[in-house]
């Protein structure tokens, strides 16, 4: 077992490493930068565009209508039927008269003459309707066609191009991330690996020595597993403290400028998504420079 000294030599061995290769080092840590602050940035992204639909799974709902001559049993029985699907999360029935009431409110609120006029006839005799809100928002179109299934349903109303929208914007997103992140990170495997492998050639003739006064392979590897892990933390810290900044700026001039969008979808805010963001990526950044240390010290080291 190692004492606290060794530990001491092998860590500050790992920093000098890095000042003695400094622009591999800082070449290494500016593409872990780059990389984590892509992933922060696209994840920030996919997460606010997954809200939206979900939002719009509790907003956007689908209506459906009856036949003007439709039977009250019949209309019930679909409405009973729509209820026990299960990709329904609830169903509000809305009676001819109820939907006429709600119209009188909103349009003759303050003509209540002209209301008076209808009194003896509902224009809206024939609109007994359900309004539908889905689990997930996704299983729209297939509740649409099965709704059109039933004899006694005249139109079904739906915002399907909303919908289309968010999840095409979703699925491109998540591709582009997946794309640009992973070319980021073969970089960042490429450039400390060649950190590592100077540094050990740098380091090859005081480690032949320290392995002949019976220093172990741990030991001697360590300093080199240090400057990969102190790469990736630091590569992986700049973008977080950047990524916070420049994410709740966004934010306040959404709400600020943007207060129609910001009132429907509201961005998520940095708190709730910050922690998930810090975790990731100081688990790529600093697993990154473990690995990639780990494996190349072990390559370059045959002592």
């Amino acid at each position: 077992m190692m004492k606290p000294n060794a530990w001491g030599y092998c860590i500050r061995s790992g920093f000098k490493n890095i000042f003695h290769n400094i622009l591999f080092s800082a070449a290494s840590t500016a593409t872990i930068a780059a990389c984590i602050f892509l992933f922060c940035l696209f994840f920030a992204i996919v997460s606010n565009v997954q809200n939206m639909a979900k939002t719009a799974e509790t907003t956007v709902g689908i209506t459906v209508f009856f036949d003007d001559d439709a039977d009250p049993a019949t209309v019930q029985k679909v409405g009973q039927a729509i209820v026990e699907k299960e990709e329904v999360k609830s169903a509000r029935y809305t009676s001819a008269e109820d939907a006429w009431n709600e119209f009188k409110s909103d349009y003759f609120a303050n003509n209540e003459l002209l209301a008076q006029a209808f009194a003896e006839d509902n224009p809206l005799a024939g609109s007994q309707s359900y309004e539908i809100f889905l689990n997930n928002i996704q299983d729209q179109q297939e509740i649409v066609d099965w709704l059109y299934t039933f004899d006694v349903v005249r139109q079904v109303n739906y915002s399907n191009a909303a919908i289309k929208g968010l999840s095409s914007i979703n699925r491109i997103i998540s591709s582009l991330s997946v794309v640009i992140i992973g070319v980021l990170l073969a970089v960042s495997v490429f450039l400390i690996s060649n950190t590592i492998s100077v540094a050990a050639q740098f380091r090859r003739r005081e480690n032949e020595i320290m392995k002949m006064i019976g220093a172990t392979n741990f030991m001697i590897r360590l300093p080199f597993l240090v400057e990969g892990v102190v790469l990736g933390f630091v590569g992986a810290t700049i973008p977080l403290a950047g990524i916070y900044f420049i994410y709740e700026k966004a934010v306040t001039y959404v709400n600020e400028h943007f207060l129609s969008i910001s009132t429907l979808f509201a961005p998520i805010p940095i708190e709730t998504i910050y922690p998930s963001m810090i975790a990731v990526a100081m688990g790529l950044g600093v697993g990154v420079g473990f690995v990639v240390s780990f494996f190349t010290i072990r390559k370059s080291l045959r002592i």
